[in-house]
């Protein structure tokens, strides 16, 4: 079998980031925000995120919360050059609302 290329993969990141931010109860729900809502998950959200071109900040701010925000890989980080962010109590639910961002704003990494 074939390697997926980088453009394969974005309609099944999406997906996942889709169900694990859905506001409902299901069970199944329940399986990809377990497998998703813990560090292992933020590590597999921002390499799919890097496939597509983009670069992961993740900040603590004391007990307030956490904020993620991606980049174009290889542009300088600066606020400005920020494709989607998000500001949340844990970081993998900044990391999946800001790649959610990210991926919604149909712009695309190099």
């Amino acid at each position: 079998m074939r390697e997926a290329r980088p453009a394969d993969r974005r309609p099944l990141l999406t997906a996942a980031l889709g169900f694990a931010l859905v506001d409902a109860d299901a069970p199944e729900l329940g399986l990809v925000r377990a497998w998703l809502g813990t560090w292992s998950g933020i590590g597999l959200v921002a390499a799919g995120m890097a496939r597509q071109g983009y670069d992961l900040s993740l900040t603590r701010y004391d007990e307030r919360g956490w904020r993620a925000t991606f980049y174009v890989t290889g542009i300088e980080h600066s606020a400005t050059g920020a494709t989607g962010s998000a500001f949340e109590s844990t970081p993998w639910l900044a990391v999946q609302r800001a790649a959610w961002e990210t991926l919604g704003t149909g712009r695309s990494g190099p």
